[in-house]
């Protein structure tokens, strides 16, 4: 429990009112006041205590809570607000989270508190993610542009697309088959590629779908998989993503080479493909 040291004259600033009355004599007192008034000591000293899990909270210290009610305090809205108390906790709130945006943003409170610089992330080094930043950057690629002739089109628009979805269909079910085989359980392998198979699909590219795949926690609670377990299947599935290894069996992935017209019977002739499918097989019971 918090507790308060009076001066002689019992003054009680825990209360609101009891605040109000100590800011207002502050106030009136002028400059100094709060230099030489042994009841405004008091009182920083209760703000730091009251205010210290708040400032842990954000990675501040104590006093630096105290600081921020501090000016809160002088201001004049707070002596005529009508919970000064209210006032000053909402004021250390919003000040203790712009010094911790700006600590992360590497920036002043003052510009941290700007919406339009506190929604920006934190930097971070390129190091610092699981897949190098080259990896999926539009940024650092470059595509070849080849010119190939039309031919012409037979079969009516909406039988190509039943047959390239019959297709698709085929190798998600294949893929399916290929992880069960691999001691995976059929319905956890179903969920997860079918996961994997639609953010594809609205990302645009296997490499953006990587990316925003490895970061979903989401999955990894819906599916109950461990997180090895996770990762291991999406490079499995997607492939590598690095633009020097699109020609290659690892850069495919398993539903491109099924696409491609490979069969399950040909990919488990593949060693390192079934290794690292059945390596990271969930065991009954294992938790992400």
């Amino acid at each position: 429990m918090i507790t308060a040291t009076q001066n002689a004259a019992s003054e009680d600033y825990t209360s609101s009112e009891g605040l109000r009355r100590v800011l207002k004599r502050l106030h009136q007192q002028g400059p100094g006041a709060w230099q030489r008034d042994p009841v405004a000591a008091d009182l920083m000293s209760f703000a730091a205590e009251k205010y210290a899990a708040l400032a842990r909270k954000h990675g501040l210290d104590p006093w630096e809570a105290a600081s921020a009610a501090f000016d809160v305090m002088r201001l004049r809205s707070t002596r005529l607000a009508n919970d000064p108390w209210a006032v000053v906790t909402r004021g250390v709130q919003v000040t203790c989270i712009a010094e911790e945006r700006g600590q992360g943003l590497l920036c002043s409170t003052n510009k941290a508190r700007r919406p339009h610089i506190s929604e920006l992330h934190d930097p971070e080094r390129i190091s610092d993610r699981e897949t190098p930043l080259s990896d999926y950057h539009p940024s650092f690629r470059t595509t070849d542009h080849f010119e190939f002739e039309e031919e012409p089109v037979n079969d009516e628009p909406q039988t190509e697309t039943s047959v390239a979805r019959a297709s698709a269909r085929t190798a998600v079910a294949d893929a399916v088959r290929l992880f069960t085989l691999l001691d995976w359980p059929e319905d956890v392998a179903t969920l997860a590629i079918d996961r994997v198979c639609e953010t594809t699909e609205r990302a645009g590219s296997r490499a953006s779908a990587y990316e925003a795949l490895r970061r979903d926690k989401h999955a990894l609670v819906l599916l109950d998989l461990p997180a090895a377990s996770w990762s291991a299947l999406l490079r499995a599935i997607l492939g590598n993503t690095h633009p020097a290894l699109q020609a290659t069996s690892a850069g495919r992935g398993v539903l491109l080479r099924l696409l491609l017209g490979e069969t399950v019977h040909s990919l488990l002739h593949d060693e390192d493909l079934v290794f690292q499918i059945a390596l990271a097989a969930p065991k009954r019971g294992e938790r992400s």
